[in-house]
């Protein structure tokens, strides 16, 4: 039986280091808000995702329409999640923030799968699942905010952390089902994220100001949206032609490391001894996905998803 292949499982983990960078890069333009943060490098980026795939989408249109209550939920769900991702970092703190957003990302995945597609997890999605869900509360925990953020700010941002994460599984479930309804990669993912991208540009009129008012503040808009949102996303979508969202999911649970060594070596912040355990046990998670299967022991409803895409 196939296991799940080393490059996309590889291009899951140079998308878990793009998106890690994006705590570090908002922090060089404190004055904008998360909104517009969110906006900009989720809305530009999906409207690049859907003109790259422009003429692909336009051949898949009825294979499309044939899914519009996937590619709807989808194209929602990009909207709300770097709304409720940025304003979760905001409002908690980046550690906090991050983890909780990610950490409940591959539950929501697993719940998706078991009610939608009647798809059971296997023992290794589970174990891996909560190795980098322990390994992020460690993260979390090191690092938590001080007297300066309230109980009730710290709860709103968990709250906010739990619609980012469900968000987050429900638009790679959406395009994972799209792909498996012979819609191909590029017009799955230009389908879904240009319709977000769309509903996202509002946003960003009202609120996306402050990203004008110099240099350094575009630069920082014009990055999180053409690296960690687009080329990432590319990459999330190449790796969903191959992976099942719920396998996706967790394996990018090593964002928050990423986060978290850039904290360290880019802003100066300190690692206790337990955040470089919580890293370690991230590790362990992703180890135990690269592992080969043994022959025979699969089940057909543990097996991940191959998609053909023809583009």
């Amino acid at each position: 039986m196939k296991r799940a292949a080393p490059r996309p499982i590889l291009a899951l983990l140079v998308t878990s280091v793009l998106w890690g960078t994006t705590g570090t890069a908002a922090t060089f333009a404190p004055e904008v808000g998360p909104l517009a943060i969110g906006a900009a490098a989720l809305g530009v980026g999906g409207l690049l995702q859907a003109a790259i795939a422009a003429r692909s989408v336009r051949r898949a249109t009825p294979a499309i329409r044939s899914q519009t209550v996937p590619w709807v939920l989808g194209g929602l769900a990009v909207m709300v999640y770097p709304l409720a991702f940025y304003s979760s970092m905001h409002t908690a703190g980046v550690a906090i923030g991050t983890v909780v957003s990610l950490a409940s990302a591959p539950i929501a995945s697993g719940v998706l799968e078991v009610l939608v597609d009647r798809t059971l997890p296997d023992r290794r999605w589970v174990l891996a699942a909560a190795l980098g869900i322990t390994g992020g509360t460690l993260l979390c925990l090191t690092d938590a905010p001080g007297g300066d953020i309230g109980a009730a700010s710290v709860g709103l941002g968990v709250a906010l952390g739990l619609v980012a994460g469900t968000s987050y599984a429900t638009y790679s479930w959406a395009v994972g089902h799209l792909m498996r309804r012979e819609v191909p990669r590029a017009a799955a993912m230009g389908s879904v994220f240009g319709l977000g991208g769309a509903l996202l540009v509002p946003v960003l009129l009202v609120t996306g100001a402050p990203l004008l008012t110099d240099g350094r503040t575009l630069a920082v808009g014009a990055y999180m949206a053409l690296v960690p949102m687009f080329l990432g996303y590319v990459l999330f979508g190449y790796a969903l032609t191959v992976v099942p969202a719920r396998t996706a999911t967790t394996v990018t649970l090593s964002e928050p490391a990423v986060a978290a060594l850039l904290a360290v070596l880019v802003v100066g912040e300190r690692l206790p001894v337990a955040g470089w355990i919580g890293l370690a046990i991230i590790g362990g998670g992703l180890v135990v996905l690269s592992l080969p299967r043994r022959r025979g022991r699969n089940t057909p409803q543990d097996q991940p998803i191959t998609v053909v895409a023809a583009e």
